[in-house]
Formats: structure tokens, C-alpha cells, sequence
């Protein structure tokens, strides 16, 4: 085993050698435009095996000597993707030992700060800033002393050169009960995925349903409820005008006069302009709404309509959202659900990759960001569960498995027919059906994620949005569920909604629900483009907000139960993706601010 594997990271430093070989370039002198050459694009492209660094076609690298003039040591710097001047790789070569070390550097000032290797300073790299700059000692004698110190902190983000820089360290994440063993399950029990399936269909199905005692209020109060400043609220039905119910769960502190939240409305976070919260069943959805679509759109059971929802809109004028992979999922091999039929055998994953090393996923927000972030959520399905069994995507592109890219670096290529979430290099935060011709926008995508098909879908020729065609088809819409089609769970998902003043991204929990009662309620609110997130767990579907309190973080989870995911120490919370990598991927929302 320990040969085998030895062998398996000898090929990949082998590989990773040739690559820096045939695209570094002496350093120019001064900013350059992306210069994207017909052998980088046709390295992404090709169906081969690769390094995840080949599968970047937007990398930019210089190299020079180090230390003393003359030395035979050299350092190379990749920029992943210049326009987004997040990430990089720095590799020094060879080390004292004779190996060549490679070192995953993070950015936190992508729009204020470049980093240069400049000839004219050979101990480290040169940071450029819009108001100063530094030189940034990172060897001394030609040896990546510093470099190793900050490796070896056991932090998952090292501070380098003041703290304008961070090292990016592997790290083993944060796992539930729950996970771990369907982890073990799923790695190393034939059929565990089976295993899993029988638990989830039997154990948790309607496991977190809520249907809170509907009330009718004759003057519901305005206090806390969105006005022309805030979301558009729902279209109920007229039966469900006046009414109002108790969320029982409910652990966000939201602005109102009493315990009982009026269906359909909005009412603002306490402490956190910007954001509101809304509760609803979906048997309160105007009656004009339920009686459209029905060929697309299941008709909705007695347990779904009377399920509480709950949502969250945060304001995309003061706020900016962002997203990271967990330290193991979502994975980038294949999918268990990609047959036979489309997968090359010559490939370790439908992109040529297995792996993402050296690029460093540590599944916790940059401590530069911790201070701004306003919120975070679970992210999207697991690699095993994001890729197509049956219906016309999974006989297109090996499958259809759900791309997703970091700090604008691709990991799982984005695939044509699939709900994406994505934000570009000006902070635009967008959500549509992918297509082929959009990927002339991946060297300005910041952060994206795929998952499945949409459940709300916008027509640019129409300007219209309409449920997606594949709302109620279990094997087709990859949904996910009892394998007898009974797709009713615990489900979160989001969307973007416009009103005249602004756009707010939507995050949806569902306390039992098919996708088609999602469709039904992001219908209701006016969503122009809804997707499906994760599901079956209050861990696959974590909502947090934090607010500030003499300095320390409060942490207010959407529904109580949420609170077990996080560790305890004493009578202090560490709030998950804040203080502790993460096995599974998520978004995180920040305050708006100065350009960093």
C-alpha cells in the first residue's frame, strides 16, 4: 500500500514538473493582460490525464533564480487565474534535500495587491499595493525557511509577510457523527451507498417537518415587515391573507412585535441591514400560481402543503458572497452515478483529475473575512450524488457531473444544461442554466457552483420565468430521494429575486418538501432563477447569521437543531466554516466594503 502510494505522488511531482517546464516565462516588467495561449486551452480541453494546474487555462507563470547570484536554486510563481489574483503556487526547486516544494499562496487583497517575482530582489516575493509596497522575505539562503515555518503552524491559513499574504495549509475537516459514518459507508462497504439510501428513505424521511398552528390576525403590525426597501413578499391566496404563524424553530432574531410571523412577508434581521427572514407553507401560494405548469409541476400532497418553510434575502447592494470547498467534498473523481457507457477508462475523473493538490481546499473563511462575513450555508450535493444516472445528461459529457470553481480556479469544469450559481471578477452575483457558449465567462467567474437542474428557470428572449422543465422527473432532474420516487424530504435551495430597487439572493429551507413544492414557493416569492442546494440533514442544509457583540461573534442559526453541527467549548460556540475547516463545501456572505 505505502509503495503504491509513494509511486501515485512520484508520478504527480513528475507531472507538475513538466508543467511548470512548459509554461513558465522570464518575468515581464509590469501588469499584462491574461495571455491565454492554443497550448493551455488545448491542455484544459483534452480528454487526458492531468494535474489540476494543466486544467487551468487562464495561468500565467514567471520564474527566476534565488538567494545568492548565481545559485542553481530557482522559484516559480503561477498566478491560477491573473484576473481574479487569488491563488497561487509558488515552487521552489530544488530545496536543500534536492525536492522541489510547492506552497499554495492566498491573495486577500485580490483587487489592491499584486504579487511579482522581481530579478531585483531575489529573497522572496514583491507586493505591489494601490497605496504601498513591500518586499516579503519568504527564503533566506536560498532555503523556503519561512515558507516551512508557516507549513508547519497547524493553522489552516498561515499568516506570511504581515499578514498580506496567507499560506494555505491541508487540513483534515470537521465531520458529524452522521457523515463519518455515511463516509465510511459509502468508501469502504460494497453497497454502502445502498446502506445509506435504506436509512435516509426509512429513518429521516419527514424527520424535520414543521407545520407550526396556523392563526388569523385582523391588524397584523408593520413592524419588522419589508416595505418598498425590502423583498417583494409572496403571492398568497386569499384564505392565507391575514394569516400568521409561530415558527417554533426559528433561532434568528428578526424584528417584529410578536412570536407570530405573518405568511408571505419579510421581517428584518435584527442587528443586520439588509437581511430578512420569511416563513410560509406551501399550501398558502396564491391558487392562480398552483394551477400553472401542472405538466412540469407535481400537484402537492397534504404533508408538503402544510410543511413550514422558512427563508432568508439578503440585500446583494450590501452584500457580497463567496464560496469555498470543503477539505473533502465535493470530490473530483467520478461519480458512482456516471455509467459505464460515458466514462473514458484512461481518465481518473471526468476532467483528467483525481486530485487537487498541490492547490490547497481548507473548508474555512479566510481570516481576513471572518470580521465581514454576515452569514453562511450549506453548500451542494456530494461528487458521488452530482452527476446523472438517467435522462439525456447522463448520456452528455461523461455524465453531467456539477462543476464548480474557487477564487477562479476551476475544479470540476462547469457543464452545459445545469443550475449555476456563480460570481464574477466585479462581484456580480448571477444564477442561470449553463450553456456552452458561456464558458467565454470563465476567466472573469470568481466563484461557482452546479447542482442539478433548475427549479426555477428565466427566459432572456421572454423575460420570463417559469418552473424547469425537469421539476418532476426523479431520475432526470437527478433529485435525489427513495428510489420509488417519493422525492419528499428535508431540502434547501436558492434564488435571486429582483424588485425595482435591488436584487437579493434567496436562501430556502424545506422542511419536508419535493422539489415541485420548492418550485411552487420560489414561484410565489417571484424568484426570476431557482436550484436546489443539499438535503436529508440539518448539516447538508445549515443556515448561520452572526452578528457583534462586545467584539465577540453571536452566532443565530435559522433552525435550532443547527446548533449540534457547531463545537462547543464551555459555554462558547465555534461557529462552523469560521473557526474550523469543513469537510463539505459552502457560501459564505460578507458586508460590503473598502476593495481589498
Amino acid at each position: 500500500m505505502t509503495r503504491h502510494m509513494g509511486a501515485r505522488l512520484g508520478v504527480c511531482a513528475a507531472a507538475f514538473a513538466l508543467v511548470l517546464a512548459h509554461s513558465v516565462r522570464p518575468l515581464a516588467a509590469g501588469p499584462a493582460a491574461t495571455d491565454v495561449s492554443a497550448a493551455q486551452w488545448a491542455q484544459y480541453e483534452a480528454d487526458v490525464p492531468k494535474t489540476i494546474v494543466e486544467l487551468q487555462p487562464f495561468r500565467r507563470a514567471t520564474s527566476m533564480n534565488v538567494g545568492h547570484v548565481g545559485g542553481d536554486m530557482a522559484a516559480t510563481l503561477i498566478e491560477l487565474n491573473p484576473r481574479i489574483n487569488a491563488w497561487f503556487l509558488l515552487t521552489v526547486r530544488p530545496s536543500a534535500d534536492g525536492e522541489t516544494r510547492t506552497y499554495h499562496i492566498e491573495n486577500p487583497q485580490p483587487q489592491t495587491q499584486r504579487l511579482i517575482l522581481d530579478n531585483a530582489y531575489r529573497d522572496g516575493i514583491r507586493l505591489l499595493g494601490a497605496s504601498s509596497s513591500m518586499d516579503c522575505q519568504l527564503w533566506t539562503e536560498g532555503q523556503p525557511t519561512l515558507l516551512e515555518q508557516a507549513r508547519r503552524s497547524s493553522l489552516p491559513d498561515a499568516p506570511l509577510c504581515d499578514g498580506r499574504l496567507y499560506l494555505r495549509n491541508a487540513e483534515s475537516g470537521s465531520y458529524t457523527n452522521l457523515e463519518r459514518i455515511t463516509n465510511v459507508l459509502r468508501d469502504h462497504v460494497w453497497g454502502g451507498d445502498k446502506i445509506v439510501g435504506f436509512v435516509r428513505e426509512t429513518l429521516f424521511k419527514d424527520a424535520f417537518i414543521e407545520s407550526g398552528a396556523i392563526g388569523t390576525a385582523p391588524h397584523v403590525s408593520e413592524s419588522g415587515r419589508s416595505n418598498l426597501e425590502g423583498p417583494n413578499s409572496a403571492a398568497v391566496g386569499e384564505k392565507f391573507a391575514l394569516s400568521v404563524v409561530k415558527p417554533e424553530h426559528l433561532a434568528i432574531d428578526v424584528v417584529a412585535d410578536a412570536d407570530y410571523l405573518q405568511l408571505g412577508r419579510w421581517y428584518a434581521v435584527r442587528d443586520l441591514p439588509g437581511m430578512f427572514v420569511s416563513v410560509i407553507q406551501p399550501q398558502a401560494v396564491d391558487p392562480a400560481l398552483l394551477n400553472t405548469y401542472r405538466t412540469v409541476v407535481n400537484a402537492l400532497d397534504p404533508v408538503e402543503s402544510g410543511a413550514l418553510d422558512y427563508l432568508v434575502a439578503m440585500d446583494l447592494s450590501q452584500y457580497d458572497l463567496g464560496f469555498e470547498l470543503g477539505t473533502d467534498h465535493p470530490r473530483v473523481g467520478w461519480s458512482e452515478r456516471a455509467s459505464e457507457t460515458v466514462r473514458n477508462p484512461r481518465l481518473p475523473g471526468p476532467d483528467g483529475i483525481n486530485s487537487t493538490a498541490p492547490v490547497v481546499v481548507n473548508g474555512i473563511v479566510v481570516p481576513s473575512l471572518v470580521s465581514r462575513t454576515a452569514a453562511t450555508f450549506a453548500g451542494g450535493f456530494k461528487r458521488e450524488h452530482g452527476a446523472f444516472r438517467y435522462g439525456s445528461l447522463a448520456a452528455e459529457n461523461a455524465g453531467s457531473h456539477y462543476g464548480f470553481i474557487e477564487q477562479g480556479v476551476i475544479f470540476s469544469k462547469l457543464q452545459p444544461g445545469l443550475a449555476t450559481l456563480f460570481v464574477t471578477d466585479d462581484g456580480s452575483v448571477q444564477m442561470k442554466t449553463w450553456a456552452r457558449s458561456d464558458n467565454t465567462l470563465l476567466e472573469h467567474i470568481k466563484h461557482a457552483r452546479q447542482n442539478g437542474v433548475p427549479l426555477i428557470e428565466f427566459d432572456a428572449a421572454t423575460h420570463v420565468s417559469t418552473p424547469g422543465s425537469l421539476v418532476n422527473q426523479w431520475g432526470a432532474g437527478n433529485w435525489s430521494g427513495s428510489s420509488d420516487e417519493r422525492l419528499r424530504t428535508l431540502r434547501a435551495g436558492a434564488c435571486l429575486q429582483e424588485t425595482s430597487k435591488s436584487r437579493y439572493l434567496i436562501y430556502g429551507y424545506f422542511s419536508t418538501a419535493t422539489p415541485s413544492a420548492m418550485a411552487r414557493v420560489f414561484q410565489a416569492y417571484g424568484c426570476r432563477y431557482a436550484m436546489h442546494l443539499d438535503m436529508n440533514a440539518l448539516e447538508h442544509t445549515y443556515f448561520a447569521v452572526y452578528t457583534r457583540q462586545n467584539a465577540q461573534i453571536v452566532v443565530e442559526h435559522l433552525i435550532e437543531g443547527m446548533t449540534a453541527v457547531d463545537r462547543k467549548g464551555g459555554d462558547q460556540f465555534a461557529p462552523r466554516f469560521l473557526s474550523f475547516p469543513d469537510d463539505r463545501d459552502f457560501f459564505y456572505v460578507t458586508q460590503k466594503g473598502p476593495p481589498q
